[in-house]
């Protein structure tokens, strides 16, 4: 079965960048909308962007758009979030999810999703 593994993630000062990957294994997720979210510590879990089934639309949080940008590659089977500009309030575990249904647009709910990766954590530094 698919399993989704995220990747990237660490330790950076305010201001710098970080590309997040999210690769699956055992299947692809071609027909599916991907989504990026972010839980910190004693929080809930937040959206932050998600793309359609085929990449041709995406959606940002009002906290990251401007700075994020998601993408897919169809060929690798791998979906990004570039982090730029980070912030000391986007410390939190980076979370990345397939949609429940194919062909979707890309849900700002987490209950949108029925896979979810382990999560790889982001620590901006001020």
């Amino acid at each position: 079965q698919v399993q989704l593994v995220e990747s990237g993630g660490g330790l950076v000062q305010a201001g710098g960048s970080l590309r997040l990957s999210c690769a699956a294994s055992g299947g692809t997720f071609s027909t599916y909308a991907m989504g990026w979210f972010r839980q910190a510590p004693g929080k809930e879990r937040e959206f932050v962007s998600a793309t359609s089934w085929n990449g041709v639309t995406t959606k940002y949080s009002d906290s990251v758009k401007g700075r994020f940008t998601i993408s897919r590659d169809k060929a690798n089977n791998t979906v990004y979030l570039q982090m730029n500009s980070l912030k000391p309030e986007d410390t939190a575990v980076y979370y990345c999810a397939a949609g429940s249904v194919r062909y979707g647009s890309g849900s700002s709910s987490p209950t949108g999703y029925a896979l979810w990766g382990q999560g790889t954590p982001v620590t901006v530094s001020s």
